[in-house]
């Protein structure tokens, strides 16, 4: 960088002036960009703008000696993402935190002395832009997702940090030619990725629309180059026609006494390559390149002016959007229609008031520049913040930050669908919502309780796809729960941490349950009938078992032994030990009863592990060998897995048992048992018109469900061995179904699939 230096006013000193230093030149430039930077803060006090001068000078002491990669002083980035943030109008506190935002990263300063020198609003704002870098992660995706997630719910508590941080990537993404060229594909990648659609869903559409083009650029240079160079062509080529339909419309505005503003409108480089890319269209079939914006006085306005331009030239079916009676998920409002103009072109006009156009350009930002009160300001705030709530609700259920960061990323998709309740309350959803995204953002309550719904008035499953327009409600049970399968298809953020927090916390609580009862059945083998109680002796035992076995609490112990990240019997016998030394003895009949098999008569089945299939997600059925009622069973505790029920002959848990013996539970099923169990049944038949038919009556004869059917891939043959998963109650239930299939015609065989037995020696 060139500084060019004045001469002396007066030829008072004879001597000749020597060079002007390094350190000098790059003070100077600073100062020109500080002088740049002060001309805009003229909407400021001047008590302000003497706090922000106090921050450039604290800014430029601690970036002392520091250079960009271009050779200038690091001080000028501050400054220039200050200067980005005075478009935007934002208030003295922020352009401070604009000035200091890296010196928390950089520089060895402290957050306490932020907050001395410029209070504590200045200093939690450029706290929540500091990446979290200097922590340990596991990777550097985990410290990123950290990064963000701090970012996000900084933004969350004051927006402000958000567009601090995206005006600081929007200059790195203006000055990246100064990086090196390896950086640039994962800089852009990232912009493209996760600040772009941040700008966007807070309406920053001109920020969007410069981060995007920007890292197209540097992401792909040749297409870039390809593509501006068409561009420029086609702009040659077409500025008589565009010049045509401008006068055309002027004119016909003029004539029905309309006031407006015509803009023209051109397409970005990057939204260009986009459509081309995702409609696989070459340069010459992107037919809305060109566009005009026209600006009226009023909403209703809109409406009329839009009249005027369907009369001068013919509209395109299907290319009309009503934006301002149903506004985009970050506040935008506008009309667009796509009409055909002279020679058959296709031309795109958008239309909207002068507070519209204010908020389609700087969105949330619109606060700041026009602090009017207007509706549809109003609107956008509202939209946003319903938005930044949703980060803060989703941080309350979800503490890793890489779940964190998939949930909100789900939420940056700019494609939506716009659906009502019965009510006629407008929801906006994305693109590939469920009934069950739409049952989340109603209430959490409303999702906990779905069971089916009804979109249009006919009833569908609900994993069904929402389209715009759709009229959805919801069918709820109270004793309905979320399904670990809704995962699978849901699409909102709020719906996914809704759903992960519930069975999250049902595990947890099915786990801790399961464990104090396999603590307690251990104590009893001891000889002590019951766990300490909550009383201050009972609770100092617990507090020394806590000590012993480094948890942190009595539940979180339960839960580690219910998941089988403890052994219950190592765990009880500690217990013991401690309730002996405070002065309780163990009873000896009980010990023979537990340790010996001679039950009392009261209670018969103390020691074992009863069954009834109420069980939740800490006992889980092995489906390699699908016990049910009937069965002899065991149970294998695996690690952080709870309960697994295996049949005693199955090979996998006999495997178990010879690696991991201490692990293995006994069990039994209850007398009575409160729903069925599946088991898998091979069906050989002779194939013939109906067979199927027949043996799913016979099934159905014998008063079972069929919950899975599988008839193989292989090409139709003379016999074919079809496999039913069915639900019944016990051993004398499924006996039942495959005499009932025996006697069927066309049945060969019917039996029970049992697992393959392990070779010899294994």
């Amino acid at each position: 960088m060139s500084v060019a230096v004045a001469p002396a006013p007066s030829a008072a000193v004879p001597t000749v002036r020597p060079a002007v230093p390094p350190a000098q030149a790059a003070a100077s430039a600073a100062a020109a960009s500080f002088a740049a930077l002060e001309a805009s803060l003229d909407y400021l006090g001047a008590s302000e703008i003497e706090q922000v001068r106090q921050a450039y000078r604290f800014a430029d002491q601690a970036h002392l000696g520091q250079l960009r990669k271009n050779g200038d002083p690091y001080i000028t980035h501050p400054i220039a993402v200050a200067q980005i943030c005075t478009q935007w109008k934002l208030d003295a506190q922020a352009l401070m935190a604009a000035l200091l935002h890296d010196v928390l990263e950089d520089c060895g300063v402290t957050k306490a002395e932020l907050t001395e020198r410029f209070g504590p609003a200045v200093a939690e704002l450029v706290d929540g832009l500091t990446k979290l870098d200097k922590l340990q992660f596991d990777s550097r995706e985990q410290g990123q997702a950290e990064s963000f997630r701090k970012m996000l719910l900084a933004m969350a508590r004051d927006v402000r940090v958000m567009l601090i941080k995206l005006a600081d990537r929007l200059h790195n993404m203006r000055t990246m030619g100064d990086m090196p060229r390896h950086k640039w594909a994962r800089i852009s990648r990232e912009t493209l990725e996760i600040y772009a659609p941040i700008a966007y869903r807070l309406g920053l559409n001109n920020l969007y629309r410069e981060l995007q083009d920007l890292a197209f650029r540097h992401l792909h240079p040749w297409r870039y180059q390809a593509l501006s160079k068409a561009l420029a062509r086609s702009r040659a080529r077409r500025k008589d026609l565009i010049a045509r339909v401008q006068g055309e419309v002027e004119a016909a505005f003029a004539r029905s006494g309309l006031q407006v503003r015509i803009a023209g409108r051109e397409k970005t480089l990057y939204s260009i390559y986009h459509k081309m890319d995702t409609k696989h269209l070459s340069f010459a079939q992107v037919t809305d390149i060109y566009g005009f914006r026209i600006i009226v006085p009023q909403v209703l306005d809109c409406y009329t002016a839009l009249g005027v331009l369907h009369q001068l030239y013919k509209p395109m079916p299907g290319k009309f959007r009503d934006y301002i009676a149903i506004p985009k998920v970050n506040g935008y409002q506008s009309l667009h229609t796509t009409l055909i103009g002279p020679f058959g072109t296709a031309i795109e006009f958008q239309l909207r008031t002068p507070s519209m156009d204010a908020v389609a350009e700087s969105g949330i930002a619109a606060h700041w520049l026009y602090k009017t009160g207007d509706a549809a300001q109003a609107s956008a705030q509202a939209l946003n913040a319903q938005w930044l709530q949703s980060l803060l609700d989703i941080q309350q259920e979800t503490k890793d930050s890489g779940e964190f960061w998939d949930h909100v990323r789900i939420d940056l998709f700019p494609d939506s669908v716009y659906v009502f309740t019965p009510k006629s309350k407008i929801l906006a959803l994305p693109r590939g919502a469920t009934a069950v995204d739409f049952a989340y953002a109603i209430h959490s309550d409303i999702g906990h309780r779905a069971i089916g719904a009804t979109i249009n008035g006919e009833q569908v499953p609900l994993r069904t796809e929402l389209h715009n327009g759709d009229v959805v409600e919801i069918i709820t049970s109270p004793h309905a729960h979320p399904n670990p399968a809704w995962l699978g298809f849901v699409r909102t953020g709020r719906a996914r941490s809704k759903i992960r927090h519930y069975l999250k916390t049902l595990a947890q609580e099915e786990a801790r349950a399961l464990g104090e009862r396999l603590l307690r059945q251990a104590l009893r083998a001891e000889g002590y009938a019951h766990l300490p109680g909550d009383d201050a002796s009972g609770q100092s035992v617990w507090d020394k078992l806590l000590r012993l076995s480094g948890t942190r609490s009595r539940d979180e112990l339960l839960v580690d032994i219910g998941q089988g990240r403890r052994i219950a019997g190592m765990v009880g016998k500690k217990l013991a030990a401690l309730l002996a030394e405070g002065g309780q003895r163990p009873d000896a009949l009980l010990i023979t009863q537990e340790r010996f098999g001679a039950p009392a008569e009261d209670q018969p089945s103390q020691g074992v592990v009863v069954l009834d299939g109420s069980e939740g997600s800490s006992i889980v059925y092995a489906s390699c060998c699908r016990p049910i009622p009937g069965d002899r069973i065991v149970g294998y505790l695996g690690k952080g897995e709870g309960l697994a029920v295996h049949t005693e002959d199955c090979p996998v848990g006999r495997r178990l048992l010879q690696r991991d013996r201490e692990r293995f539970l006994e069990v039994e099923w209850a007398e009575e048992r409160t729903r069925t169990f599946e088991s898998t049944i091979a069906v050989t038949v002779r194939n013939g018109k109906g067979v199927l038919a027949r043996v799913a009556a016979a099934i159905a004869a014998a008063e079972a469900d069929i919950t899975h059917l599988h008839m193989g891939d292989e090409a139709a043959q003379s016999t074919t061995e079809l496999r039913f998963t069915v639900a019944v109650h016990d051993r004398v239930h499924l006996a039942q179904i495959l005499r009932q299939l025996r006697r069927t015609p066309s049945v060969l065989r019917a039996q029970r699939v049992r697992p393959p037995r392990a070779p010899e020696g294994h």
